[in-house]
């Protein structure tokens, strides 16, 4: 008997979803840091035993958007919410702000089994944490809930077999040599985008998208070409750095990611390019794989 299906990651931001794919799959596939919006593409993680392919799907996290590509994101979120066979709804316990209505609406709606996971629960105390199950029960009664922390690892071991109970009787739905659907520019262009949310403050990791014009291999090594865009010149200055220091620091701090990520040598050029106000442009976003 095999199984297989589709098994969405939500939540709104920050909440740990991508360290929890990284998590479950036993591999960095999304980039992640303390920034909000780290997310932005939904991302597939496909994760294989003989007689199991379970199908992640990490979103990017729920919120009001407020320009183009934010409204983009969402329509990854929105798509997420048709097609999966169980949830994984990721709800941050130190998070002191409301919860997303929109998201508990979708789930006591969808007619599919959800598991609701409290992360970060190394951050609260017995008490707090009774508190919250009752109240996540009394929001979303049909769910399962199990308090985990997916930076440490701490009950993530029992979401597997989990998943594997809920899941139908399926064939494979992808070949089980394969563990993502992103082709290999994808996560060239995230760790690059990663390293530029490490070192930069304020609103500069937001206004930057980057595009991987070479990737080839030549005699065990692979050379990388990556364009990161900017939305204004003052940016590029900050991009690039007193003396190119900055851009240099990102693009070392890339490559070593890189050559762990694809156990190869990597030669990696980095340029800074302007295309003006680009979040808010249709014909852009689109050209960015933004539909």
């Amino acid at each position: 008997m095999h199984k297989a299906g589709f098994v969405n990651i939500v939540g709104k931001p920050n909440a740990g979803k991508s360290t929890l794919l990284n998590q479950l799959m036993g591999e960095k596939l999304a980039i992640v840091t303390q920034k909000a919006q780290t997310t932005r593409h939904r991302i597939f993680g496909i994760y294989n035993e003989e007689d199991l392919q379970i199908v992640f799907s990490d979103t990017p996290g729920v919120l009001d958007a407020k320009y183009g590509l934010q409204e983009k994101m969402m329509d990854f979120v929105k798509d997420s919410l048709q097609d999966a066979d169980v949830f994984l709804f990721i709800v941050d316990v130190t998070d002191k702000a409301e919860p997303s209505e929109f998201l508990i609406d979708k789930l006591n709606k969808i007619p599919v089994p959800v598991l609701l996971l409290l992360n970060k629960v190394d951050q609260t105390n017995q008490e707090g944490l009774e508190k919250l199950v009752e109240e996540w029960h009394n929001r979303i009664p049909k769910a399962e809930i199990l308090p985990i922390s997916a930076l440490n690892a701490f009950n993530t071991d029992i979401i597997l077999p989990k998943l594997r109970s809920l899941l139908p009787e399926s064939p494979a739905y992808y070949d089980k040599e394969q563990y993502t659907d992103k082709p290999e520019r994808f996560f060239v262009n995230e760790a690059i985008r990663e390293k530029i949310l490490l070192n930069y403050e304020k609103e500069i990791p937001y206004s930057v998208e980057v595009v991987t014009e070479q990737f080839k291999e030549k005699e065990g090594i692979i050379f990388i070409d990556s364009i990161i865009y900017v939305e204004r010149d003052t940016q590029k200055g900050i991009i690039i750095g007193h003396k190119g220091d900055a851009i240099k620091k990102v693009g070392t701090e890339a490559r070593i990611d890189l050559e762990k990520f694809f156990s190869k040598k990597i030669h990696l050029n980095l340029f800074v390019k302007v295309k003006k106000d680009w979040r808010k442009n249709d014909r852009d976003l689109k050209n960015f794989g933004y539909r």
